[in-house]
């Protein structure tokens, strides 16, 4: 009988599959309400659920919820799945979701998600698994607000300050996968939620394996010891053999992202509109695209993503001009003798330090000196971002489907915990902003963000630089795998690998 026992444990281990994946940055929270950065979300988002969310072509599915529908212009009523439990047991409810929306919108808690809230009357429990939600006015995303992950109440209600709970290293959650282990500047492994409301993955654990370099990350896909990760364009175009062909299928659209150089406004130095249009000036975009990205992508012109309707196809990015460039600095004061310098500071672990080298040979041109600071993600998180503590930053920002400006462009959002940490502020914008908001007609609300997306590339408080191309790389051993609007890992619960 022992021999039996241990045969059949023995069986089991084999079949267990695992997918190996890396990250390149720990993790700051893994709590859906104050993830903020890229390492935070993508662990989340195994770990939580949304009321809805996006299907492979991005329109709206249920997913805690069972239902909804709106019962006039400002009421909306979900009917909640009774099947789904939290990973320790207990029940979701109603309760939980009331719960995460008081939580958003406390003072105590700083979240830029909170935004979003702002235009909600109340939130009721009618029962157990029916919710009302009244909003203050007709609201243009008073839907896409409940993609926010909900928390459990059980967990959570007598916590006394969620901004640095133990929850947020040990997160209980709905989602298809639990977190099994988690430590900063290491591997972090998940395993499959054996009780999911839609059925336990068929992959049983997942390994963020931690790699902060791009090299290396490609070195560990090309042994083999990785299924999944991101490529370069230049692995892509002059890297590749043919055995990493037979051995991974490759996947190519264009990023739901783009980068930028950021100025802290507040500096009397950034606060001059000449020296910012003279900094666009001196930079030549396709010159990043055509050397950095290999062609792999294209110039960002503006903070809303190309296809949608928020998009500005009249507004492009200047041409590289030398020559205006020194005159607009020369009216500000600076020449040879007097040159204008300023630090940009970013972090490592991406293409970022090799695009801030191109910008400071193309900034030389015109006699701009660019002193570079370049640090590990949650350095830089911790002693740049978070404190304002910088002249200007090299980052890249995700496009969202449906834009909303306010979390990023409202001067309102330039308080802690906001992300308008650039502390950019133009009243006819903050104006724009708020009329969208309660406009849900969609002709008008596409020509009022075209609008604010015409004025925000006039201001330069970001130059937009590129959109790059999103290139995946995937085990042939795993199915199905299907690119989709949302990407490629949007029906990953489902994947097998053999």
């Amino acid at each position: 009988m022992k021999t039996l026992t241990l045969l059949l444990f023995t069986c089991k281990l084999l079949l267990a599959s695992t997918l190996h994946m890396s990250i390149s940055a720990s993790p700051a929270r893994v709590n859906p309400i104050l993830s903020t950065d890229s390492a935070s979300s993508e662990i989340t988002r195994w770990v939580f659920n949304s009321l809805i969310t996006y299907d492979k072509d991005a329109n709206i599915k249920t997913e805690l919820a069972k239902s909804y529908r709106f019962l006039d212009e400002t009421t909306l009523e979900f009917k909640l799945r009774d099947d789904v439990r939290w990973s320790d047991g207990e029940k979701f409810s109603a309760k939980d979701v009331v719960f995460t929306y008081e939580t958003i919108i406390s003072p105590d808690i700083y979240t830029p998600y909170a935004s979003g809230f702002l235009h909600v009357k109340s939130v009721e429990a009618v029962d157990e698994y029916t919710l009302l939600i009244k909003y203050k006015y007709p609201y243009f995303k008073a839907l896409e607000i409940w993609m926010m992950e909900i928390l459990p109440y059980h967990k959570l209600k007598d916590e006394k300050n969620l901004m640095s709970s133990k929850f947020n290293q040990s997160p209980i959650g709905t989602g298809p996968y639990t977190l099994e282990k988690f430590s900063i500047s290491s591997d972090i492994s998940l395993k499959a939620n054996k009780d999911y409301f839609i059925h336990k993955p068929n992959i049983d654990k997942i390994v963020y394996h931690f790699v902060p370099d791009n090299a290396a990350e490609f070195l560990m896909l090309k042994s083999g010891k990785l299924d999944l990760g991101s490529l370069s364009p230049l692995q892509l175009e002059r890297q590749l053999d043919e055995s990493f062909k037979e051995q991974f299928n490759i996947y190519e659209d264009i990023a739901h992202s783009y980068n930028y150089i950021g100025f802290n406004l507040r500096l009397p130095k950034f606060q001059d509109p000449k020296i910012r249009e003279a900094l666009s000036l001196a930079i030549d975009r396709q010159e990043i695209v055509d050397i950095l990205y290999l062609g792999h992508g294209q110039v960002c012109h503006g903070p809303f993503m190309p296809g949608t309707g928020a998009y500005n196809k009249n507004v492009k990015s200047p041409k590289q001009d030398i020559k205006e460039a020194k005159r607009l600095l020369r009216e500000a004061g600076y020449n040879e003798q007097n040159p204008f310098t300023f630090t940009l500071s970013t972090n490592t672990g991406t293409r970022g330090t090799y695009l801030a080298q191109i910008l400071q040979y193309q900034l030389k041109k015109v006699g701009v000196v660019l002193n570079l600071r370049v640090m590990e993600w949650q350095a830089f998180l911790n002693t740049v971002i978070n404190p304002r503590n910088f002249e200007a930053v090299l980052m890249g920002w995700s496009l969202g489907l449906k834009p909303d400006a306010y979390s990023i462009w409202h001067s309102d959002s330039n308080k802690k915990g906001g992300f308008n940490f650039i502390g950019y502020k133009n009243k006819e914008v903050d104006e724009l902003i708020k009329k969208a908001e309660q406009t849900v007609n969609k002709v008008e609300f596409d020509r009022i963000y075209q609008k604010i997306f015409a004025l925000i590339a006039k201001d330069n408080p970001y130059l937009f630089l590129v959109i790059p191309n999103s290139i995946t790389a995937v085990n042939k051993k795993i199915s199905p795998v299907t690119p989709s609007l949302i990407g490629v890992m949007h029906n990953a619960i489902e994947w097998t690998k053999e």
